[in-house]
């Protein structure tokens, strides 16, 4: 089991490596449904408010996620591959409970981003917890469990693997697509005191699945 976990995290690092380079690309835009991964692995419920032209709401229900402190870099693969090994180590049993956890889907990413192209970014990685686990969820070093209330989330879906330079554009992207709308008022108003607006990459695939990959840009708002 030990060499298997090394193993994982070796191809886990190769892959990681190689989207910073670009050489796994196979971005495509899709329409904003349920991730189809869902079906297969435990994800957190929500209900879909509207489905508009690339853009759906919804409303998450009540839920626990693991989450990472924050974590400085200048890339997103990077910080996003810190955070995760530092989720995926918790879920193998590095938590004060030595529990091993279930993966669920999706890692989350939240950025606060930079206000200048070579200034460095936050990034807060964040975990899903089993609804088996949310009871009484096991605390680590680094790692807060934290509770959410029904969430609002506006999400625009998009394929393939997540280079640095595709987040900033289909942000802009679903940012778009929501311009003229209620939902747009209401991101604004629930960001007004942010410098630059702060929003979160959901990723749904392995790193080892390089086919059907989902992706999502979401901001969170209050109604």
């Amino acid at each position: 089991m030990a060499f298997y976990n090394m193993f994982k995290v070796s191809m886990l690092l190769t892959l990681l490596s190689n989207l910073k380079s670009g050489t796994l690309t196979t971005k495509e835009t899709l329409s904003v449904g349920f991730p189809a991964q869902c079906s297969r692995i435990e994800c957190p419920t929500y209900d879909v408010v509207e489905s508009g032209d690339g853009y759906e709401i919804r409303v998450y229900n009540s839920s626990m996620w693991a989450t990472t402190d924050p974590i400085d870099d200048i890339s997103f693969v990077d910080g996003t591959r810190t955070g995760f090994l530092q989720l995926f180590n918790y879920i193998q049993g590095q938590n004060d409970y030595k529990q091993q956890i279930e993966m669920t889907a999706p890692v989350l990413t939240e950025i606060v981003p930079s206000d200048g192209p070579f200034c460095e970014s936050s990034f807060v990685v964040s975990f899903y917890v089993p609804k088996k686990n949310q009871a009484n969820p096991p605390s680590a070093t680094g790692i807060t469990v934290q509770k959410w209330g029904p969430t609002y989330v506006a999400v625009r879906q998009f394929g393939g693997f997540i280079k640095d330079s595709d987040v900033g554009v289909e942000a802009a992207a679903l940012s778009t697509s929501l311009s003229g709308t209620i939902w747009s008022d209401a991101i604004k108003k629930s960001h007004a005191g942010e410098i630059t607006t702060v929003y979160t990459v959901a990723q749904y695939n392995s790193p080892f699945e390089f086919d059907n990959r989902v992706n999502e840009i979401w901001f969170k708002f209050d109604m």
